[in-house]
């Protein structure tokens, strides 16, 4: 494809999103009488329930169609993928390694953040310290995994080669032999989830900072006035008066988490035992053509969205009911 034809494709792009626009516009200016309201509104939204239709309904239904049939889609297997996925060993290191990223990388991310976030409220250089935390979050994955993948860069360690990675770095200078950090299985998924952590502490401090200086001073003075110390004051003023925002922060990166692919791709691409979910959807779909393996595993991934969605909207409602 021309330079050209990528331009004539923009522009027709751009020229038919004008003329929906232009109907919807026309169509809302019109409507007139009692049901005039009506037709506005179902002329603003029509165009989003299409789109949501085609752009995300649809797919889902294909992909749940696809789950139950062999890699080329011909033939029905039922849920032979799905058992397949549970007692195949390099599946379940897929799945525990999710597992691994779930439980770990929301906790630390949102611990870290809240940690950061008291210790530089009200502090002189609060704006710098923010900043500072919250650079990570201005970088894209892929960008955050090649300066990562530079910091767990290894060379052996043969006549006197000066170690490009920082990590390998230190260890020579210390006295030890420089290591492949990357090859060391099970400790290399955890240097990838570092990657992700190192990120999302940066959104989970600006939020739970704010949530921080919502809470009512005359409540803190209080509670010093009755002899609460630092943790008291934390764990029985601070942390309680945040914990809507707490909820949010964890469910929103656990979400993150279980899709996260641009790390695993770019730092090892799935190999040495660091494939997650994601990754291994996009593999067997796209790699290895297996559409049945591939949409089965998009399948488990929604699965294990939905809860966590469900969750945060039932949280998200308790707090608007107060």
């Amino acid at each position: 494809m021309t330079l050209l034809d990528k331009i004539l494709q923009l522009l027709v792009a751009v020229a038919v999103f004008a003329a929906v626009l232009g109907v919807v516009l026309f169509v809302a200016d019109r409507a007139r009488g009692r049901r005039g309201a009506l037709v506005q509104s179902l002329a603003f939204v029509a165009p989003a329930i299409l789109l949501l239709l085609v752009g995300l309904i649809y797919p889902a239904l294909r992909t749940a169609y696809q789950s139950v049939f062999d890699a080329n889609s011909a033939n029905f297997v039922g849920l032979a993928n799905y058992a397949r996925i549970f007692s195949q060993p390099d599946l379940l290191l897929v799945l525990r390694n999710t597992f691994l990223w779930v439980v770990l990388t929301p906790v630390l991310a949102t611990a870290i953040g809240l940690v950061y976030a008291v210790l530089v409220d009200r502090t002189r250089f609060e704006a710098l310290a923010k900043a500072l935390i919250f650079l990570p979050m201005a970088i894209s994955f892929v960008g955050a995994s090649i300066i990562w993948k530079f910091v767990y860069e290894y060379r052996p360690n043969q006549q006197n080669i000066q170690q490009v990675g920082l990590v390998n770095q230190f260890l020579v200078w210390l006295g030890f032999e420089p290591v492949n950090l990357i090859l060391q299985q099970p400790w290399n998924n955890l240097l990838l989830i570092v990657v992700m952590i190192w990120i999302e502490a940066g959104f989970a401090m600006t939020l739970l900072s704010a949530a921080i200086k919502a809470i009512p001073n005359d409540m803190i003075e209080a509670a010093r006035l009755d002899g609460a110390g630092g943790f008291r004051l934390f764990f029985s003023i601070t942390l309680p008066s945040i914990r809507p925002a707490v909820v949010v922060v964890v469910t929103a990166i656990s979400i993150a988490v279980l899709k996260v692919f641009d790390i695993v791709r770019t730092m090892t691409g799935g190999q040495f035992g660091t494939s997650v979910v994601a990754n291994e959807f996009y593999s067997q779909s796209f790699r290895l053509s297996d559409l049945g393996i591939g949409s089965s595993l998009a399948m488990i991934l929604f699965l294990l969205v939905v809860p966590i969605v469900i969750y945060n909207v039932r949280q998200m409602r308790k707090v608007d009911a107060r």
